[in-house]
């Protein structure tokens, strides 16, 4: 994982944190729960392959 990486992840949650107060401020509730949800979903989606990487290395580090 870079640092780039790490600097993306803080950049949107920075960013999903203003929007949802912003949106909670203007009484649309539904609406910063879901881009908190856009937000989790697209880091997750950032961060699976480096946890599919490191699944891998441990198995084939163990052998199993």
């Amino acid at each position: 994982m870079t640092i780039q990486m790490i600097f993306k992840i803080a950049a949107v949650g920075i960013l999903v944190s203003v929007l949802n107060q912003v949106l909670k401020h203007s009484g649309r509730e539904d609406q910063a729960y879901l881009t908190s949800l856009a937000g989790l979903i697209l880091v997750l989606f950032w961060i699976v392959p480096y946890v599919a990487e490191l699944f891998a290395t441990i198995q084939e580090l163990f052998q199993l």
